[in-house]
């Protein structure tokens, strides 16, 4: 069984979290400007097993796509071509920044560590595998 890997795909940085290999846990692992996303998967899939991507899709309330898709399905192509192996997921991503933010608050985390965005966006990574697992 491998990893689960996520990516909560933003403009600026791109959250990453990933499973344990029995998929039992949950762990941040990085947060990488969207430029270097492709190289870092490239190192870290050379060394590590992963069996799925689970990709945060962003919509509006009402359904419609937002302006980040189509770097999304830019990425995923060029993410397939490269790995054709892994099986891509992709995971509404709706509200996750805001659960990220209740987790990182209830988790007792000091003020100044909670306006960290780069933590937030791993926690949304986390986020996306946890709905992935639950099945929403």
């Amino acid at each position: 069984m491998g990893r689960l890997l996520s990516i909560d795909y933003g403009n600026k940085r791109c959250g990453i979290a990933v499973t344990d290999s029995l998929q039992i846990s949950i762990n941040p692992l990085a947060v990488v400007s969207p430029e270097s996303l492709i190289n870092f998967l490239n190192t870290y899939l050379a060394t590590e097993e992963v069996e799925l991507l689970i990709i945060g899709w962003p919509t509006h309330k009402n359904g419609v796509e937002t302006y980040l898709t189509d770097k999304i399905k830019t990425f995923l192509i060029t993410f397939a071509k490269l790995f054709p192996a892994i099986t891509i997921v992709k995971v509404d991503e709706s509200f996750s920044s805001t659960e990220a933010k209740d987790i990182i608050f209830n988790a007792g985390t000091k003020k100044k560590k909670r306006r960290d965005k780069a933590l937030v966006d791993q926690v949304s990574a986390v986020v996306l595998i946890k709905r992935y697992l639950e099945g929403i």
